[in-house]
């Protein structure tokens, strides 16, 4: 579960490498966000030379939390850290052409199938 504050790792090619969540969208008392949800955050740091410059306010999916998320079967999964893929603005496509790590099948039922086509593995 990640709220307000929360340091996110980017792991996509877009420049951001540390973003800070300052807003859950989906309602105005939003307080937690879980795998699949999008949020607003501003970039702490980023690479030389990229498409996306540090201070930039960005949109993206959350793609991995280190709390346990329970799955419809009952099983859970976790990962090692917070992560999020960014987002073109007001639609569902990654800003990126490459994502890293491992991606959870919910991301392609949620809607966000470009991202799921471009990890590398799918938990």
């Amino acid at each position: 579960m990640l709220q307000d504050r929360s340091l996110v790792h980017v792991t996509d090619n877009s420049g951001a490498k540390i973003g800070r969540i300052f807003k859950i969208l989906g309602s105005s008392k939003k307080r937690w966000a879980e795998i699949g949800e999008i949020v607003v955050f501003s970039v702490q740091k980023a690479e030389p030379r990229k498409q996306v410059k540090k201070k930039d306010i960005l949109y993206g999916v959350i793609v991995r939390q280190r709390k346990p998320y329970r799955r419809e079967d009952g099983s859970y999964i976790r990962f090692d850290e917070n992560a999020v893929v960014v987002l073109e603005k007001g639609k569902k496509e990654p800003i990126a052409g490459r994502i890293f790590g491992p991606i959870p099948r919910e991301i392609a039922e949620m809607g966000f199938k470009k991202i799921a086509s471009l990890a590398p593995e799918i938990v």
